[in-house]
């Protein structure tokens, strides 16, 4: 039977957890969300990005990269 690893039984990431996995800084993911490039879930008073977001802002990226 095949584990999976903790991180990818996460679906909710704070913004810090998103900032280490993207390897960018908080500054630039406040800009995303700002922009309306990487989507969030507000749960009370926390700012949550889901992995599929995630994902979806990494796919954008790379179809208008150089």
């Amino acid at each position: 039977m095949e584990q999976k690893s903790k991180e990818t039984d996460v679906c909710l990431l704070s913004v810090k957890e998103t900032c280490k996995r993207l390897g960018i800084g908080h500054y630039t993911v406040y800009q995303q969300i700002h922009k309306n490039k990487l989507k969030t879930v507000k749960i009370g008073k926390r700012r949550l990005i889901s992995t599929k977001a995630i994902d979806e802002f990494i796919a954008s990226q790379e179809q208008y990269g150089a």
